[in-house]
């Protein structure tokens, strides 16, 4: 599980920074990639990294703002052409879909994958043996949405020498009870397969914000993460335009951070007018509220442990 950032400036593009989008690669959870915003130039910026089109497998929008949209028909379209035939599904508020299809319609633009839309709302939206998706309406100029991607808890290794001890030797079995499962054994033993597997491995949680005024949604967003990737628009002394603008600072998103007790935050969508040093300036500001934060660069890979 890999966070692969393709976009992280505010706005408009900046020569240091493209507009909103990141990759979650979950290749060996699942074999695919989630992106979450596609603002425009990210099929380009894809070029620059390890992300398959392709593999792509899922699209979240967090709201319909153009730096976090745009850039949604033309990567859809390049799919096409770049071996993706499997079916894409796109969540996002509503209007999502109007703008593809309209995209499409005018273009003479047609795809040879089908592709599905989900209006979201507060609450699950997606759940399988392996991963949950949750959604958080946040507060934004238009709708703006968070979402909290829980992978479920992996269980523990099964434990052969046990096994063996018993007399019950290698072969498919072990495959039963890895599963949990019970098994009757030829001399009628009932062997339950939960009894020979090791401490369960905890699942990775992580939340990722869209745009946001600071409010005690994000707390909600942050609640039980291991990571956060949120906003971080502004610093600290510019407070004030961050409120007026439906944005938050990078100190603001800091307190969240320390008082939801999250393992690592990494802010993002950075306002162009913090360059060099200043980004340094924003970043310390963060550090001295919540220690581990990084500032995501364009084309930074941010590998998620185990904690």
């Amino acid at each position: 599980m890999e966070l692969v950032f393709l976009g992280t400036g505010a706005g408009m593009p900046s020569k240091s920074r493209n507009v909103s989008s990141v990759a979650l690669q979950l290749l060996e959870e699942r074999g695919t990639t989630w992106l979450f915003d596609c603002g425009e130039g990210t099929q380009h910026q894809i070029l620059h990294t390890t992300v398959r089109p392709g593999k792509i497998e899922k699209i979240f929008i967090t709201h319909c703002h153009g730096d976090h949209l745009f850039g949604l028909p033309g990567l859809l379209s390049s799919r096409t052409f770049l071996g993706g035939d499997e079916p894409v599904t796109i969540y996002g508020p509503k209007g999502v879909k109007e703008f593809v299809e309209t995209s499409f319609q005018v273009s003479h633009t047609y795809v040879k994958y089908p592709i599905s839309f989900i209006v979201v709302e507060e609450g699950i939206i997606f759940e399988d043996e392996k991963f949950k998706v949750e959604c958080i309406e946040l507060e934004h100029g238009i709708q703006s949405f968070g979402y909290r991607i829980i992978e479920k808890d992996l269980p523990g290794e099964l434990l052969v020498e046990e096994l063996k001890k018993i007399g019950i030797k290698p072969g498919p079995i072990y495959k039963y009870l890895k599963e949990g499962r019970k098994i009757t054994l030829e001399d009628g033993r009932i062997i339950d397969g939960n009894n020979f597997l090791g401490q369960s491995k905890a699942g990775r949680k992580i939340a990722i914000a869209g745009d946001t005024r600071m409010t005690n949604k994000s707390n909600l967003l942050a609640e039980g993460m291991d990571v956060l990737v949120h906003e971080g628009t502004f610093s600290k002394d510019e407070a004030r335009h961050a409120y007026d603008y439906f944005h938050s600072t990078s100190t603001q998103v800091a307190n969240v951070a320390q008082s939801e007790q999250i393992k690592l935050l990494i802010l993002t969508h950075i306002s162009a007018r913090y360059q060099g040093e200043d980004t340094e300036m924003l970043l310390q500001q963060a550090k001295e509220i919540f220690s581990n934060t990084q500032i995501a660069k364009d084309y930074d890979r941010i590998p998620i442990p185990r904690y």
